[in-house]
């Protein structure tokens, strides 16, 4: 019997290593696997390479993270905002590596590792420092820029509910990255508010099909294990 529910967040988490690359969804706070993140800090791996949307809020999530001072490098396409002073103030004193990444092609690139494309051309950053030394090309008269998937050892999402299969739908835009991270990862672990029963969630909005999902983790208020 396919069951994929973890008995806690910390066991979900466990066997993540030293250096690991970790897909974390969420725009900001809206769909961040809080309890996730949390057992991440608690479990004690460092020199991470984090892929997020954001470098953190405040002084939770993500940016609890940075503090404990587990995160080597950080991808992501909007570092710094008003309650960001975690990573500004690491970033300034040398402690931790940024590539900045224009939005749509943060989740292009981890869709093209999880569609196993090996490259594509996209015209956003061409002409600036975004594009670096990466290969450039003319196309029927616009220039694009070389661009490589972004693979994960692990991805860390949130969703609203799943099945012990790890079919997942989500609220609204707490969806965000989680389908292609999910994609994109070798092993993807979901946090959800609640499990329900095989054949419950609406086949019309699943977003995320349970073979992309190897752990689900209930954390919710509602969260109760279903086998």
């Amino acid at each position: 019997m396919v069951n994929k529910i973890a008995e806690s967040a910390a066991a979900a988490i466990a066997d993540i290593k030293d250096g690991a690359t970790i897909l974390v969804g969420g725009f900001g706070t809206a769909g961040l696997p809080f309890a996730l993140v949390d057992a991440l800090i608690e479990h004690g791996a460092r020199d991470l390479v984090i892929v997020s949307n954001n470098a953190g809020n405040g002084e939770t999530g993500l940016a609890a993270l940075l503090k404990a001072k587990r995160v080597r490098k950080i991808i992501c396409s909007f570092p710094r905002q008003t309650d960001s002073w975690v990573f500004d103030g690491l970033y300034r004193a040398g402690e931790i590596e940024l590539d900045v990444v224009p939005q749509g092609n943060l989740a292009e690139r981890m869709r093209a590792a999880g569609a196993g494309i090996g490259a594509f051309y996209c015209p956003t950053g061409y002409g600036t420092l975004l594009a670096g030394d990466r290969e450039t090309r003319s196309i029927n008269g616009r220039d694009y820029v070389l661009e490589f998937p972004i693979h994960g050892d692990f991805a860390l999402i949130k969703a609203l509910k799943g099945d012990r299969w790890g079919n997942l739908v989500y609220r609204k835009t707490a969806r965000n990255f989680g389908p292609v991270m999910a994609m994109a990862a070798k092993v993807a672990i979901a946090q959800v508010d609640e499990v329900v029963e095989l054949g419950a969630l609406d086949p019309e909005l699943v977003a995320t099909p349970g073979i992309f999902i190897q752990r689900v983790v209930a954390v919710g208020i509602q969260a109760a294990k279903v086998a």
